[in-house]
């Protein structure tokens, strides 16, 4: 995994990547992207373009992966449907190192404000029928699975397989 250079955090939406992301960040003083962020700064509030249809916020999401996946030296932050599409697991694995943050949705629906995530705002309960149909794409893509329920441990552990594989 010696060319690999990137640090890539998959999920449900929820699960603490952008957190974990930017203390790895910190911590290993690397780069940090968001890739929600990035959707945002260039197309649009995300629930806006979900009212476009999901399929739309697909394709934006996933112009925005491909050029994120060219970048060297950074952790990503993705969005919790980037493993939808084949295509983008394939770009951010060809430089990343993939870390799938693993939390139970119980703590995900007690602790995080949904009310802007258009997937699930409506009904927080979804996210059980979103996890179910994720994690096999999430166990799929990872190298790693790291227990986010607590974010300290979920860095450190990601922090220190960085440095045995880095």
């Amino acid at each position: 995994m010696k060319n690999k250079t990137n640090i890539v955090l998959i999920g449900l939406m929820g699960a603490g990547k952008t957190t974990v992301g930017k203390r790895l960040s910190a911590l290993l003083g690397m780069a940090f992207t968001d890739c929600d962020e990035n959707i945002e700064r260039s197309f649009g509030k995300i629930s806006d373009l979900f009212l476009k249809g999901e399929q739309h916020f697909r394709d934006l999401e996933s112009r925005i992966v491909k050029s994120l996946s060219m970048l060297d030296n950074i952790i990503i932050s993705t969005g919790g449907g980037v493993v939808l599409r084949p295509e983008n697991m394939e770009a951010l694995r060809k430089k990343g190192v993939v870390f799938y943050l693993k939390r139970p949705v119980e703590d995900i629906i007690k602790t995080v404000d949904l009310a802007d995530r258009p997937l699930v705002r409506d009904n927080p309960e979804k996210l059980y029928k979103i996890l179910e149909e994720r994690e096999p794409l999430y166990m799929k893509y990872s190298d790693h699975i790291v227990d986010a329920s607590d974010v300290k441990n979920a860095v450190m552990s990601i922090k220190s397989i960085w440095d045995k594989i880095s």
